[in-house]
């Protein structure tokens, strides 16, 4: 499997609307990917809170609509990232994922919304389930960013099939060593590829990190990117997920959370 992860630069001063179209145009740049992956709330900023409610949208929103086509066009199945959701009286930080036929065919919410009683803590809704999207080639569990700190999510997302995690992200660069380390973690612990796909530019003022990050079952990293802007494309053997399960059997030996 062929995956792709575009580290989209946010620079405060784009309109939402031309980052849209832009985010769109590197999507369909990589025809011949089997799966490509956008970051966490690029269309605001992960740290833009005062911006959230004038920016949240509904699920067939302008965001979904211009990711559909994207999808649907160079023929891939889409992360598109996540959106400020917008549903009824709430806003949720949720994950949209399309199949190359441009449906909609996962959403995540976000479970660990971050900030310690401000920010998107107290701005967003909670997600209560863990989410995974059945592909050709794996079974992806669905995680954002502050939730890569959280391994009983992981856990539940490997025993409900995932061999693959995908993690779209707005990480901050003062905290990017745990970044790097706590994705190797996910993938050791779970024998399990991770995707983690984070932004570059900024967030509301908040330099990001950047340094996506694609990291094998035997958690060695098959492809790192820099702090700009850059694409990463790893070419992933799926069926060694199986095979280093069968010959380092570790999952087999779990006493607590069976």
């Amino acid at each position: 499997m062929r995956a792709s992860l575009i580290q989209l630069g946010v620079d405060d001063d784009e309109p939402v609307a031309a980052r849209r179209e832009r985010a769109a145009g590197l999507v369909r740049s990589l025809r011949g990917s089997d799966l490509v992956v956008l970051p966490e709330l690029w269309p605001v900023g992960a740290f833009a809170y005062e911006s959230f409610a004038a920016a949240a949208e509904p699920l067939d929103g302008p965001t979904a609509e211009v990711m559909s086509r994207a999808a649907l066009e160079t023929g891939v199945w889409l992360h598109a990232g996540s959106i400020v959701e917008r549903a009824e009286d709430a806003m949720y930080n949720t994950s949209l994922v399309f199949s190359p036929t441009g449906a909609l065919v996962r959403t995540y919410r976000k479970i660990h919304r971050f900030g310690f009683d401000q920010g998107e803590a107290v701005l967003m809704g909670a997600g209560d389930r863990p989410v995974t999207a059945r592909l050709p080639e794996a079974v992806v569990g669905l995680a954002t960013c502050y939730d890569l700190r959280f391994p009983e999510l992981f856990r539940a997302l490997t025993d409900a099939g995932a061999t693959a995690f995908v993690v779209p992200a707005g990480w901050p660069e003062r905290r990017r060593e745990h970044w790097s380390l706590l994705a190797r973690a996910r993938a050791v612990e779970n024998q399990a590829y991770v995707l983690a796909c984070g932004t570059a530019g900024t967030h509301a003022g908040v330099p990001q990190a950047g340094h996506s990050v694609v990291v094998d079952p035997w958690g060695e990293v098959l492809a790192e990117a820099g702090h700009d802007e850059e694409i990463l494309t790893a070419d992933l053997d799926t069926a060694r997920v199986a095979k280093i399960r069968e010959e380092f059997p570790a999952l087999k030996d779990r006493v607590l959370g069976r």
